[in-house]
């Protein structure tokens, strides 16, 4: 095994992996990358059907963002947008602005730690379509910024299309992202979204009519939202709440809180709501409260 590449096995579903931190964000990348060429060595050798396929996505480029460029160029083309193309244009977007790779490597490190199905980066890297179309969402999200409007709102449908993921370019995303499944997740214009969140599938962040403006949701960083919630309207999620799935949210809800419900209810009450202390979005503890605000049994 070459110099500075550590492996390590698949953990049991009840662990956590423990991922080395560097002091930068280059050597973040320089670290992830190396783990994702030994991952894809690794595989190959066992899995020999795969060794073509592992060279030409991962093993033939000489940086993750040619990799990934290469990937998603592969995955969103069709017949009239081709994969060349779109492998300059994600190339050169990552190229030209840091913060996406390095988001890129957050919400690598983000599924690697918290979905216990993730046995390796490479097998995010490749096979996660809530990470891939995370990634291309947010060089759609820079085209629109820049107002090249006609290709954002073309990546978008492509993205909704491959991936069944609908981001609308203008939503904005932070870092250390989980689209846990990702089936579903329906994310409007002027949603925002801070770091370290977690959302699982079927998800929507939506407005409640025709209204114009600032009508979606903000979601605080570390929040929590859980298999087929709906929050709707220019609400706020504050930071580390934690929403339940199905719950159906037209109103705040204040930080460290847990949701749940149609309509959502804070457990507590909303006049004394149970706090929490732990990041529910990096700790993804869907179900603790639920000795707490229910007599339910089976």
């Amino acid at each position: 095994m070459p110099a500075g590449e550590l492996r390590y096995p698949s953990p049991p579903a009840s662990t956590t992996p423990q991922l080395p931190q560097t002091n930068n964000s280059n050597g973040d990348e320089t670290w992830v990358w190396a783990q994702i060429k030994a991952e894809a060595r690794r595989d190959a050798e066992s899995e020999p059907a795969l060794a073509s396929y592992l060279y030409s996505t991962i093993l033939s480029h000489s940086s993750l963002e040619r990799s990934l460029a290469f990937h998603l160029g592969n995955k969103l083309c069709s017949s009239t947008l081709l994969s060349t193309l779109l492998y300059d244009l994600f190339l050169n977007t990552f190229s030209s602005d840091h913060s996406l790779l390095a988001a890129s490597v957050a919400d690598l490190r983000a599924a690697r730690v918290r979905d216990p199905a993730c046995v390796s980066f490479s097998h995010c890297l490749l096979n996660y379509k809530g990470f891939l179309a995370c990634q291309a969402h947010r060089v759609a999200h820079k085209l629109w910024s820049e107002s090249r409007r006609p290709l954002a709102l073309a990546l978008h449908s492509r993205i909704a299309d491959v991936f069944a993921v609908d981001i609308h370019p203008a939503a904005k995303i932070g870092k250390g992202i989980l689209f846990d499944h990702a089936t579903g997740v329906v994310i409007g214009e002027t949603a925002v979204i801070g770091n370290n969140v977690s959302i699982l599938h079927h998800v929507t962040l939506g407005g409640t009519g025709k209204a114009c403006g600032d009508r979606h949701p903000k979601i605080g960083d570390g929040v929590l939202i859980g298999a087929g919630a709906t929050i709707l309207g220019n609400v706020k999620i504050g930071e580390g709440a934690k929403i339940g799935a199905g719950s159906v949210v037209l109103i705040d809800v204040p930080a460290r809180t847990t949701a749940v419900g149609n309509p959502a209810k804070l457990v507590g009450g909303k006049e004394t709501p149970a706090k929490h202390e732990e990041c529910p979005g990096e700790s993804m503890d869907h179900t603790s409260f639920i000795s707490e605000w229910s007599d339910y049994i089976i």
